[in-house]
């Protein structure tokens, strides 16, 4: 089933709004800053279906407007069922200059034979940030389904000035590639990853704060890499979603505070 999402932010004196929200099935969206003192628009992306069914196929069009703010969230942990074909997504985002565009979803779980392929593509302008994350699981471990899927593959695409400045190509196969390999997850069983791009200033200098943050961590191994653009890449390898997802949602505060402090 084809399913789409479409928004499209506005801004109104200092504050952004939604311009244009339209979604099919399962998807819907919700307000969920109307009263927050900042002016910042978060939104939250739900879904009628309990997870990506096999055959399904999600198209995602997001337009974060010159000089507005969006912050979009997830409800629940994202379930990939088990498939015979298998499910896509794909998903393109505009940030305009002087906009800033934060995702920051829940953790994947493929279940068992489950069959996904996605493609971001995001495009930036100047003087604009991004926070961007993403965390694959191993699955259903307390299942006996730890690395049960066939195959989950999300490319991510960051351009800017018509350039491509970063490419995240994250392929887990585990018939065909040992995740315990060395270059692979080593032993961990779940990984996380987060782009943060501000055209402005550039993103180098937030690095070290964020390595301060992770370093109060356990059991977790972490990297952090500079792209051929204004943007940086930070690896997390954990044990469990939970930790992670807060890793995530933590350094996601601190840069979209960073953001509005700036402004």
């Amino acid at each position: 089933m084809i399913s789409e999402l479409k928004i499209t932010t506005g801004l109104r004196g200092s504050r952004t709004f939604l311009q244009e929200g339209y979604y099919t099935r399962p998807f819907k969206l919700a307000d969920i800053g109307a009263y927050r003192a900042d002016s910042t628009l978060c939104l939250m992306l739900m879904t009628a279906s309990p997870g990506m069914l096999d055959g399904d196929d999600y198209r995602m069009h997001i337009t974060v407007s010159d000089h507005t703010r969006l912050q979009l969230q997830t409800q629940a942990y994202q379930r990939l069922y088990t498939m015979q074909a298998g499910a896509r997504q794909q998903m393109e985002v505009q940030v305009g200059q002087g906009a800033a565009f934060s995702y920051v979803p829940h953790p994947v779980v493929p279940h068992a034979d489950a069959v996904f392929e996605g493609h971001n593509r995001i495009y930036l302008q100047e003087n604009s940030r991004l926070v961007w994350g993403e965390i694959i699981t191993c699955g259903r471990k307390l299942c006996g389904e730890a690395f049960r899927f066939r195959l989950f593959h999300n490319v991510t695409e960051l351009y800017y000035r018509g350039r491509l400045v970063l490419k995240d190509n994250l392929l887990l196969e585990p018939a065909r590639i040992n995740v315990a390999a060395h270059g692979q997850l080593e032993g961990y069983t779940h990984q996380a990853t987060l782009v943060y791009a501000d055209t402005q200033v550039g993103a180098a200098p937030m690095a070290d704060r964020l390595l301060e943050l992770l370093a109060r961590e356990p059991d977790i191994a972490y990297g952090v890499s500079q792209s051929a653009g204004p943007a940086i890449v930070l690896r997390i390898l954990g044990h469990g979603a939970e930790q992670l997802f807060s890793c995530l949602r933590n350094m996601e505060t601190i840069l979209f505070n960073h953001h509005l402090a700036i402004l």
